[in-house]
């Protein structure tokens, strides 16, 4: 399987951790907080987290804290959709590939449900065949891309299809959620609002930078269920954050890379890049420790932390993107994501 294309979108909307914090003081919600809920908040959204700015679908900070079901779902509805049609677009251009030639879409998301979901409306605003297969995939949280990337391999690999286009797409400000739970309160100074695709084919483009798929693999943990899920409560989702997450994703992805390496019969030193899953600062540290990466390892994923907040399952596109336009080595990189499930996912991709 080839990566022909490329594309990620987020909201115009940019607001720095900052605003945010001025703006959530004045918020009804916040004033039913206890002071050590608002706390956590300050230190979160003042402090060095890792993160500056997130992309948000709202026209004003107020907007995200008129919590009911039908403001959230509404809010989905609307933005889902056009995120990823536009990150599908940029695509497909980058691809110069006609949305007539795509086989088959296959779309993921957590954040909000669409039935018929969301390959309906993507497919009728790109153009796609009537014929198109489509697959709406939903339910695996930030790690969400390898697996439909996986999938889409599978369609490849038994010659069902000549071109798929893999969107990923989080409204996360769809499922905002505010109480005095600390993973609750976490969450909601981490996430923003986006979505990547690409294309992938059999055959690669002569006239670019190849990127191949050569080994996938996943590793799940239902034990830890409960350590990172949502959950609902009053008819919205709510995101259940467990401050052991940094430490078993960094494990998780630890595990992961050296048994992929093992089945794969490829030396540690032959990995020239690394495209990861950030989810946050401490979780990015954790991951640098477990995996021995220095800062300039993981300069790609943090500075889409940085910029972007953790966008959950679009952010591996986010990173890989940066990677291909900076002066990462030729060779095998390492792409790995992980999230609901607990699931950790990881990839080898040949680049050069």
């Amino acid at each position: 399987m080839i990566l022909i294309g490329l594309g990620t979108a987020a909201p115009a909307q940019r607001y720095a951790q900052r605003e945010c914090w001025d703006v959530l003081q004045r918020a009804e919600p916040y004033a039913r907080l206890t002071p050590r809920s608002r706390a956590i908040l300050k230190k979160v959204l003042c402090g060095d987290n890792g993160i500056a700015t997130r992309h948000l679908a709202l026209d004003s900070l107020a907007e995200v804290f008129n919590l009911t079901p039908d403001v959230l779902q509404a809010r989905f509805t609307k933005h889902a959709p056009a995120l990823a049609v536009e990150a599908a677009y940029r695509a497909l251009q980058d691809a110069g590939c006609a949305p007539s030639e795509i086989d088959a879409v296959l779309i993921s998301t957590c954040t909000g449900y669409l039935c018929p979901g969301l390959t309906s409306y993507v497919s009728e605003r790109l153009g796609l065949r009537a014929d198109v297969f489509t697959l709406d995939l939903v339910g695996q949280g930030c790690g969400a891309a390898l697996p439909n990337l996986r999938a889409a391999e599978a369609l490849l690999a038994a010659k069902r299809a000549q071109k798929v286009l893999s969107v990923c797409v989080e409204v996360c400000s769809a499922a905002f959620f505010l109480d005095d739970d600390p993973g609750v309160l976490i969450s909601a100074c981490l996430f923003g609002d986006g979505a990547g695709a690409a294309v992938l084919a059999r055959k690669p483009r002569p006239d670019r930078r190849r990127v191949e798929w050569k080994f996938g693999s996943s590793c799940l943990a239902p034990d830890k269920r409960d350590t990172l899920r949502f959950g609902h409560q009053g008819g919205m989702l709510r995101n259940m954050l467990s401050s052991q997450v940094p430490q078993i994703a960094g494990g998780a992805a630890a595990k992961l890379f050296a048994e992929s390496l093992a089945a794969a019969d490829v030396k540690r030193e032959r990995v020239a890049g690394w495209v990861l899953h950030t989810g946050g600062r401490d979780v990015l540290l954790a991951l640098r420790d477990k995996l021995k990466l220095s800062e300039a390892d993981v300069r790609h994923s943090a500075a889409v932390l940085r910029e972007y907040g953790n966008i959950s399952s679009p952010t591996v596109f986010f990173v890989l993107q940066r990677a291909l336009h900076d002066a990462v080595p030729d060779g095998l990189w390492w792409m790995s994501s992980f999230g609901a499930g607990f699931s950790c996912h990881g990839a080898l991709l040949e680049v050069g």
